[in-house]
C-alpha cells in the first residue's frame, strides 16, 4: 500500500521548504504546476495523498483536484493555499471532494498531523474497497460455478467470450478491465431459463422458430435483472442487457457521468464477443469470421472490431490426450463435449475443468456413469532440456 505524497505548488521556495522539513517523515513528490502535477500523477504514482494550491498558473487548484478525483478516486485530496474565501473553500469541496483545506502559513505540526489523518483516510478507504472487490469477487465467482453446473453450453460460451473480451479490452487499453471481463463471464447467465435443445440450436446455428426465437431474446434482460440489486454491478447489468444489440436504451443511465460511457463501451465489446464467438462455433477461420463481421456494415463499433482483428490463436503449448474420469485434473480443457451415459451434457467443448466441475463428474462417474475416453487439451510438460516430455 502507497503512503507517498504529491505536493503541488507554483512557489517552488515553499516546494523545498516541504521536502526540508518533512522528508524524514513522509515519502514527498513535488509539482510546480497543476499540469506538471497530473503529469508526476501519472508518471511516477500511484499516491496516497495529494496537496494542491489554490491559485496557480494555467489551472488553479480547484480544477487540478477534481481532474485528480477523475485520475484516481482513491487518492486523499487536500487544499493549502493563502486564499481562503468561504467561495474558495465551498468550491474545494465541492469540485475537488477534499479531505482537508489548510491555510498559509500552515505550521509543521498542524500539516503533519493533516498528513497523518491524510494516510489514514487513504488506509480505510483502500481497504474497504479491498474487501468489497473480495466480496464482489466471490459472489461472482458462485455465479459462475452455477451457471457450469446447471448449464455448461452456456458456461462454455461465457468463458469463450471472456478470452475475446479480454482481448479487446487489452488493445483498447481501456480502464477498470475487470468490470468488462465480469460482463463477459455473466452474459449468459440468464440462459440457466433456457432448455439445453434451444442453445445447442443456436451454437450450431440452426433457424429458430418464433417461439424460441422469443426465448432467447429475452436472456440478456433476465441476466440483467439478477444481477440489477448486488452492489457495484448495475453498470454491467446494463452492458448485458444490451449485449445482442449493442445499443443502450438509457434508461438510468443518465446520472451515471462516466459510467454511462463505460457501460454503452461494454455492451458493444459484449456484442462483438458474443458475434464472434457464435460465428467461430460454427466452424469459420478467424478471418472468414473477421471478414464476415466486416461486412454487416453499422452493426459494430469499429473501434472494438478493429481491435478484434489483431485476435490469434495460441495452442503452441496445449497437447490433446484421452483420459479417464479419474484421470482428469484442475484447468485441462475439454477438446469435445463430455456427457452423461443417459447423454446429459456435463461439460462442453474448449469449457476449463475447475474444482466443482470435476466433483461433478467424478460423482456422475460414480452414479450414472460418465461417456470415456474424454479427450481433453492440457499444457505440455516440457522437461530440463527445453524438449516435450512424451
Amino acid at each position: 500500500m502507497t503512503e507517498r505524497i504529491l505536493f503541488v505548488d507554483d512557489d517552488e521556495n515553499l516546494l523545498a521548504g516541504y521536502k526540508r522539513h518533512l522528508r524524514k517523515l513522509f515519502s514527498l513528490s513535488v509539482a510546480a504546476s497543476g499540469q506538471d502535477g497530473l503529469r508526476v500523477l501519472e508518471e511516477e504514482g500511484p499516491f496516497a495523498i495529494v496537496v494542491s494550491d489554490m491559485k496557480m498558473p494555467g489551472m488553479n487548484g480547484i480544477d487540478f483536484l477534481a481532474k485528480v478525483r477523475e485520475v484516481d478516486p482513491d487518492v486523499v485530496r487536500m487544499m493549502l493555499t493563502g486564499f481562503a474565501d468561504v467561495d474558495t473553500a465551498i468550491a474545494s469541496v465541492n469540485e475537488g471532494n477534499i479531505f482537508r483545506f489548510l491555510t498559509k502559513p500552515c505550521d509543521q505540526d498542524t500539516l503533519s498531523t493533516a498528513l497523518q489523518a491524510g494516510l489514514q483516510q487513504h488506509k480505510l478507504i483502500t481497504a474497504e474497497r479491498e474487501l468489497l472487490e473480495k466480496t464482489l469477487r466471490g459472489s461472482v465467482g458462485v455465479l459462475v460455478e452455477i451457471l457450469s453446473l446447471v448449464n455448461p453450453i452456456a458456461f462454455g460460451r461465457a468463458t469463450r467470450v471472456r478470452r475475446y473480451v479480454k482481448h479487446i479490452v487489452s488493445e483498447l487499453d481501456l480502464q477498470a478491465r475487470w468490470q468488462y471481463e465480469v460482463a463477459a463471464m455473466l452474459s449468459q447467465l440468464g440462459c440457466v431459463t433456457l432448455p439445453t435443445s434451444l442453445l445447442e440450436k443456436v451454437t450450431n446455428g440452426e433457424p429458430l422458430s418464433p417461439e424460441e426465437s422469443k426465448m432467447y431474446s429475452a436472456h440478456p434482460e433476465v441476466g440483467a435483472r439478477l444481477l440489477a440489486d448486488i452492489p457495484r454491478l448495475h453498470p454491467i447489468s446494463y452492458m448485458i442487457q444490451g449485449q445482442e444489440t449493442g445499443v443502450m436504451d438509457g434508461k438510468g443511465l443518465m446520472a451515471w457521468g462516466s459510467e454511462r460511457a463505460d457501460t454503452e463501451l461494454g455492451a458493444k465489446i459484449l456484442k462483438v464477443a458474443l458475434d464472434f464467438d457464435l460465428l467461430m462455433t460454427q466452424g469459420k477461420q478467424i478471418d472468414v469470421a473477421i471478414s464476415e463481421m466486416i461486412s454487416r456494415k453499422d452493426t459494430y463499433d469499429p473501434r472494438v472490431l478493429s481491435a478484434m482483428e489483431t485476435l490469434e490463436t495460441s495452442d503452441e503449448l496445449m497437447v490433446t490426450k484421452s483420459v479417464t474420469v479419474m484421470d482428469l485434473t484442475i484447468n485441462m480443457i475439454a477438446d469435445e463435449d463430455i456427457k452423461a451415459m443417459n447423454g446429459l451434457l456435463l461439460l462442453q467443448k474448449d469449457q476449463k475443468v475447475t474444482p466443482t466441475v470435476l466433483a461433478r463428474l467424478r460423482n456422475f462417474s460414480i452414479g450414472v456413469g460418465v461417456q470415456e475416453p474424454l479427450r481433453v487439451r492440457t499444457l505440455v510438460d516440457i522437461d530440463n532440456s527445453g524438449e516435450a516430455a512424451s
